[in-house]
């Protein structure tokens, strides 16, 4: 039996955090320090010398030999440079390890390499890290031995953003400014702080390593291109929440204690709905060091499959004909002193103060609809969204049974006298306890769903970093409190116009609320009879980006640019352009080089075999066998006049102005031409002897780990 693992023991055991602080700063850099972080007070480099020198030390401890400034480049992965601590030799041919706090708070990365949508020419190569101290440096092992990791921002030369935490951070403090306003007109004087707290689920997929080598389209794209299904995919509901296999089991282990080691609080593991696919969530932290926290997640995920022979797929749709994955975003507000800002407690109606957040946050999710769809977009969500197993395309908000008749008495009524209470839930088995139940049920088809005392945003792609949805969320939040506050501070009557205002947001909102099924063909037709958008693929997202509306917003709270939003607009346009050429491109290789010569060979064996037979008894019946080579032929050669239009809609591709043009060519023309492709391979792979058939099938992909 194995050693019993203490989480207490070793929770945040790589992290500089607080306590280690405290432990190893002088009193009063440690209070410094602090100010910094809590108040975003100047960071002096006395201050950062000690800090710096304290974080050396304690990183060798842990066998740090190098460190590095840990960034978010607009790629969506993160970056590093190691440099070791060790300075110049001395004399006596030995060396110093040293860390300044210049190193510690500035770096130097190359920022010509980068996506910049523009920002940046190749031949401008200077770009700048800065520490960001509200999240907790660390160290991670590896096989490049212990690094010390500093969480950074990443800037260009003339200082523009490239990354994606400083417009995270910036929203966190236009939200955390105009949330204030709205406490202080509720009489709210001791709270000095409100921060979005974000959870992020995150779904994921397990193969065997041995099968994924053998698959150059997951090798290539992270997903298949091409696939028949078996004849058991997740009709039975037999994988959800069903037995963890041993094997899998194993590998949740060892990534939880990697996470936990890490600071990362991992909670809740379970199987998914798809054969093969998994979930992880975590417990609730502050949104800059929980999108810290999930980049590493996923980093971790792909690492420890690796010790077990398996390998971890965050691709949106892995497999087709069985669910893909999703990040589930779980998002509220916090005060500094443990008030949610989205609880509406036991009479909902009564909580004034709680209605006018609610009804804020429909203004903002109706006002900016497009801006969060556009948040979820990606290449691999566009084959999630809408597609009855995820939340539909259209943005829309789910109150549930009790907010939601709180909400219709306000506009019809102009007052909300009472709310629907919970109740118990009866069993009736005598030795089962009465369930008290929630106030409310859930609604898995909805994008945006109220949840208790926070909202799940349930659309982003499991590959996604979770920076680009809160960006978005805390920056419409804060415009919505903003034209509130200014409305109220110049009120004479403050009860009435708060009032008044509450009833004025639900009822010229409402249209975004949503408590039906959203997988339904009818709430499509009456989406559209209400006005909201359906932007169907990332593509048609995109503008939303640099709208008027948008543009405004983003720049008054200083969250992006009109310079920054249009580089990220091109960034987007690219990045969907060389995602779709690269999966047409592993089609046509894998097509021209894999699949047709194994069908060839195949056809050519079973004619021998049919000429055999013949020669050896004439009489025989070899209908089935003629049958056979006959569709097999037939199918090879529709494959060979799919692939043929795939590579000359690739070159056409090529020659389309980069940007928008091109993007929307690959998402009309070359995608539709990959599945005219994929058709006929698909059928092959039924028909063709599975010996002879080149990779190994969706089967052995997803029910064989």
């Amino acid at each position: 039996m194995s050693e019993a693992f203490n989480v207490a023991d070793v929770f945040g055991e790589y992290v500089f955090n607080d306590t280690v602080m405290k432990e190893r700063l002088p009193k009063k850099v440690y209070q410094e320090l602090r100010k910094t972080i809590d108040e975003g007070a100047e960071l002096h480099i006395e201050v950062a010398d000690v800090v710096a020198n304290a974080m050396k030390d304690w990183a060798i401890e842990m066998g740090a030999t190098h460190y590095t400034h840990w960034f978010q480049p607009l790629t969506g992965v993160t970056a590093e440079k190691h440099d070791s601590f060790i300075s110049s030799p001395k004399s006596n041919g030995k060396v110093l390890m040293e860390f300044s706090g210049k190193e510690l708070i500035k770096g130097e990365p190359d920022a010509s390499s980068f996506p910049s949508g523009g920002l940046r020419a190749t031949f401008e190569a200077r770009g700048y890290t800065a520490w960001d101290c509200t999240s907790p440096a660390f160290v991670k092992h590896d096989a490049a031995g212990a690094i010390l990791c500093i969480p950074t921002a990443f800037c260009s030369y003339t200082g523009e953003a490239l990354d994606k935490k400083t417009p995270l951070l910036r929203s966190m403090e236009a939200v955390n400014t105009q949330a204030l306003r709205i406490l202080r007109l509720f009489g709210n004087t001791t709270s000095t702080k409100v921060t979005p707290s974000v959870g992020s689920e995150q779904e994921y997929f397990l193969v065997d390593r041995d099968k994924y080598l053998k698959r150059k389209d997951l090798i290539f794209t992270g997903r298949t291109l091409f696939g028949a299904m078996p004849p058991k995919g997740q009709e039975l509901d037999d994988h959800y929440f069903g037995t963890i296999r041993e094997r899998v089991a194993s590998y949740m282990k060892d990534l939880n204690e990697e996470l936990w080691k890490l600071g990362i609080p991992a909670k809740t593991q379970h199987n998914e709905v798809a054969p093969a696919q998994h979930e992880l969530a975590p417990i609730y932290e502050e949104a800059n060091i929980a999108v810290d926290h999930n980049q590493l997640t996923m980093e971790l995920m792909k690492k420890v499959a690796g010790r077990h022979n398996l390998v971890c797929l965050l691709h949106e749709k892995p497999f087709a004909g069985v669910n893909g994955s999703g990040k589930h975003n779980n998002w509220s507000l916090t005060t500094d002193d443990g008030i949610n800002l989205l609880d509406p407690g036991k009479t909902p109606h009564e909580n004034v103060q709680f209605l006018l957040v609610l009804t804020a946050i429909m203004k903002a999710v109706d006002t900016h609809a497009d801006l969060l769809r556009e948040a979820a977009g990606n290449p691999g969500n566009d084959h999630r969204l809408g597609a009855n197993e995820a939340p539909p395309a259209i943005i829309s908000m789910f109150l549930g049974d009790q907010l939601g008749d709180v909400i219709n008495q306000l506009i019809s009524t102009g007052n909300a006298t009472s709310s629907l209470k919970a109740g118990k839930l009866q069993t009736g088995v005598a030795t089962l306890p009465d369930i008290k139940k929630d106030a409310t049920d859930r609604n898995r088809t909805s994008p945006f769903a109220f949840t208790g005392n926070k909202f799940e945003f349930r659309m982003v792609g499991s590959s996604d970093s979770v920076a680009s949805p809160n960006v978005v969320l805390n920056t419409i939040v804060a415009e919505a409190f903003c034209d509130i506050a200014d409305e109220l501070e110049k009120a004479e009557d403050f009860d009435s116009a708060v009032h008044d205002l509450i009833k004025k947001m639900a009822s010229e909102h409402q249209r975004i609320v949503f408590n039906g099924d959203g997988y339904s063909d009818n709430w499509v037709e009456e989406a559209e009879r209400r006005g909201l958008p359906n932007l169907k693929t990332m593509v048609d997202a995109i503008p939303a980006l640099t709208t008027d509306k948008a543009v405004k917003m983003f720049e008054k709270f200083g969250v992006f640019t009109k310079a920054e939003l249009e580089s990220r607009s091109e960034v987007q346009y690219e990045a969907y352009s060389k995602a779709i050429n690269i999966e047409a491109k592993a089609m046509i290789d894998i097509a021209g080089k894999h699949i047709i010569p194994a069908v060839i060979k195949a056809t050519i064996d079973l004619a021998n075999s049919i000429n055999s037979v013949k020669a050896a008894c004439p009489d025989a019946d070899i209908s089935v066998q003629t049958e056979l080579l006959q569709e097999t032929s037939a199918l090879l050669a529709d494959t060979k006049v799919a692939l043929s239009k795939l590579q000359d809609v690739v070159e056409e591709a090529a020659e389309k102005a980069e940007g928008r043009e091109q993007a929307v060519f690959f998402k009309d023309v070359v995608k539709k031409t990959m599945d005219e492709l994929r058709a006929p391979v698909d059928k092959l792979e039924m028909i063709v002897d599975k010996e002879a058939w080149p990779m190994p099938s969706y089967g052995d992909l997803i029910f064989e780990v």
